[in-house]
């Protein structure tokens, strides 16, 4: 399983045939009496994106509702083509394990919005933003939209090489109510979700919603917790609007143990961590293994994520003019964090062989963004900012132990007892832009051009210990961006679009000053920021019932970073981010969705992506040969499937996920298999019963036919070899999970 040579594949021209096929062939069997526009958005799910100069695709909120409750949308956003998404629990919040790859790129590599507001690369070393799950219920969620290639030019983002995803939350409802939901399930869980709106009430119009979310882990011991409010507000009058949002979240996760491919072999794929079993993890400790155990990374104590996050915005939005629009939001977001581990490499006293490590995040972060939209003839003209400060501090502690009393209960710990070592972060962050779209040919023939500038400049200061400080900034001025569409007939679309993005330094724990200072000093004036080339086409077909694309695309990702020696062991210099090299990405995407009858319809989704390592590089003085090698957790094909049925009140749904070998490894000597997974889900609307408006429920099945699979791969990052499968930066999905949700409206 682990070091099995990769077998050849004679599958790249054959992807392409079967996407083309799959538009082709369905798009025959559509009626072809209805304009493209009613096809816009079709069963909650749009595989069109018409009108659009570049790949776009969305979810809606039908859609997401067929889900379990409180599932994260990156996990929805894996049916669609081009996009890879992970994690170690049915719902996909499990922060430690989530993995979003979107044509090779990772999550780091991408840009997340929610209404507007710049939700950073999402990583789970908090730094500039905070996670979809804890910025926004999701039962709250509206739609989300993907761009696999490019954002538009005015995405508030700093890391978006490889894509944009858009959350939109589902504001104030024009009328009055109050929804009442309860979900019980596998590993009792227990999710409560509320919501009340005010109605619109002479151009008034709020909504208060919380959830409170209880479970088990689904192996070991350790609960995973979260309490969310959301309240947004608007009054609104004919050419104008005003808003408030605040959004809060507390959560507390307890980590599964990371696997290697031999510990999987040795231990089961589900093994677990040692909590509560404290006598074995200090036995352990002291080197003395039981049942199949040789190691003391093959499971520690426990492991833990907390994050406190709140949240708030004010927004306005005012026409004038002929058509013309100005948009406005400022926004601030304050975070404490903390993860902890207890480790077996440092000693509470004598006797107990086991110490609390955490490391402590904090962020202060203040933001606007604004935008102006001109309409002039044939042209619309748009033109903006982006500017945002951000406070962010960084802490590694130990904290020692009672051998009487385990770390079981989670809470934020104070006062260490060893401080390693303490960082603060300023971090300046500007990108403005400007476009046209120029509308010729009654509207048939749509060109966007534009470009924007970016500059993002890092300030650290070294509070304590031996990490760098001092300043970095990534700069560009001019990244131009340009899309052509055209209708060929009713239906039918070509488009195109080039673009080209740079992304920002990192502060926080693995950014360039998680390196000495003399490693620091070292690299500063010859690091450069990673950038990409994107180069998409294709073509859409949309009618009455069916929805189709097919897209190809290229894409040039340069200076990649990763840190490394800066030169021979024996002279002793210390590791720091450098620049390795170039990725070249090349690849085919077709989806689907297709009213077969009356009641029935079909989505599928077929992806192809070639990504490839387009240099090697020195790791000290050992060449690491990954010129020709396959990107790490970059699976060659991905397939998704879905047949729904409703009529009647009766909802039914039978997905399954296909994810292709991924390699672990730079030199691809360890690999991870292919897998199927599957989910099911039924629901009935009972209409009005009593004083209820409406009872829904509905039955969810994850992992249908309990496939044992690797989910996240790289959990404690890659490495350049590991022929044995020893390195432990993998977790096993989760196993058959099922959930009923009662809902009620009033």
């Amino acid at each position: 399983m682990a070091s099995a040579p990769r077998k050849t594949r004679p599958l790249h021209p054959l992807a392409l045939a079967v996407a083309s096929a799959l538009v082709a062939a369905t798009a025959q069997a559509a009626p072809a009496t209805t304009p493209a526009t009613e096809a816009t958005v079709l069963d909650a799910v749009n595989v069109v994106g018409t009108g659009q100069t570049r790949q776009v695709q969305e979810l809606g909120r039908d859609e997401l509702v067929r889900q379990p409750a409180g599932t994260s949308p990156l996990k929805l956003l894996g049916k669609l083509p081009g996009v890879h998404f992970t994690a170690a629990d049915p719902w996909g919040n499990y922060e430690w394990s989530t993995r979003l790859n979107i044509r090779g790129f990772n999550q780091n590599q991408l840009g997340f919005t929610l209404d507007g507001i710049p939700l950073g690369d999402m990583s789970y070393g908090n730094h500039n933003g905070l996670h979809i799950s804890r910025a926004l219920i999701a039962e709250n969620l509206g739609f989300v939209e993907v761009s696999q290639g490019s954002g538009a030019l005015d995405t508030a983002s700093s890391s978006n090489l490889g894509g944009t995803v858009r959350f939109a939350s589902r504001g104030p409802q024009a009328e009055r109510g109050f929804t009442l939901a309860q979900t019980l399930g596998s590993d009792e869980t227990s999710r409560t979700f509320a919501r009340y709106d005010t109605g619109e009430l002479d151009g008034f119009s709020a909504f208060l919603a919380g959830a409170k979310h209880d479970a088990e882990k689904w192996k070991g011991y350790g609960k995973q917790d979260s309490r969310q409010v959301n309240a947004q507000a608007r009054f609104s009058g004919d050419d104008w609007s005003l808003g408030a949002m605040v959004n809060t979240s507390r959560r507390a996760e307890t980590d599964y143990a990371d696997l290697s491919l031999e510990s999987a072999r040795r231990l089961g794929m589900d093994w677990d961590n040692y909590a509560r079993d404290w006598e074995r993890a200090i036995r352990a400790a002291f080197g003395q293994f039981s049942g199949a155990v040789n190691s003391l990374d093959d499971a520690y104590y426990l492991g833990r994520g907390l994050r406190d996050d709140d949240l708030y915005a004010l927004n306005t939005e005012f026409g004038f003019g002929e058509g013309a629009v100005f948009r406005a939001q400022v926004y601030r977001h304050a975070n404490e964090g903390q993860g902890h581990w207890v480790t077996p490499y440092s000693a509470s006293s004598p006797t107990l062989p086991l110490r609390l490590r955490t490391t402590e995040y904090t962020i202060d972060r203040r933001g606007l963004t604004t935008g102006i939209e001109l309409p002039l003839g044939d042209h619309t003209l748009s033109f903006g900012l982006w500017h945002e400060d951000s406070e962010h501090g960084l802490q590694r502690n130990f904290y020692n132990l009672n051998a009487d009393t385990p770390p079981n209960r989670a809470f934020f710990y104070r006062s260490p007892d060893q401080r390693v070592f303490a960082q603060d972060f300023d971090s300046r962050t500007r990108v403005w832009y400007l476009a046209d779209r120029i509308g010729l040919m009654d509207g048939r023939f749509t060109v966007d051009a534009g470009f924007k500038g970016l500059e993002a400049r890092i300030d650290a200061v070294n509070r304590l210990g031996s990490r760098a400080q001092g300043r970095i900034q990534a700069k560009d001025h001019f990244l131009p961006q340009l899309g052509l569409r055209f209708e060929v007939s009713p239906g039918f679309e070509l488009f195109g679009s080039y673009a080209e993005n740079m992304a920002a330094f990192r502060a926080g724990v693995n950014g360039p000053f998680s390196a000495s200072q003399a490693a620091f000093d070292a690299i500063r004036g010859r690091l450069r920021p990673e950038t990409s080339k994107t180069l998409e086409g294709g073509f859409r077909y949309g009618l009455e019932g069916f929805q189709g694309s097919l897209t190809l695309y290229r894409v040039d990702f340069q200076d990649r970073l990763l840190t490394i020696s800066q030169c021979a062991g024996i002279v002793g210099c210390p590791s720091a981010l450098a620049n390795v090299g170039d990725v070249e990405t090349r690849g085919a995407e077709a989806a689907i969705d297709w009213r077969l009858a009356e009641g029935f319809s079909l989505f599928a989704s077929l992806s192809w992506n070639d990504s490839e390592y387009a240099s090697d590089y020195l790791d000290g003085n050992t060449l690491v040969p990954t010129r020709g090698k396959t990107v790490v957790d970059a699976p060659e094909l991905l397939a998704n499937v879905e047949l729904r049925y409703a009529m009647d009140g009766w909802e039914a749904r039978l997905g399954a996920k296909y994810t292709d070998e991924r390699f672990i490894t730079y030199l691809n000597d360890s690999r991870v298999p292919e897998s199927w997974v599957a989910d099911a889900s039924l629901s009935y609307r009972f209409g009005d019963l009593g004083w209820a408006k409406g009872l829904k429920a509905t039955l969810n099945v994850t992992n249908l036919f309990d496939e044992s699979y690797f989910s996240t791969v790289g959990s404690n990052g890659f490495v350049a070899s590991d022929p044995q499968g020893l390195n432990y930066t993998l977790l096993s999905g989760a196993p058959r999970q099922a959930f009923l949700t009662l809902e009620a409206s009033f």
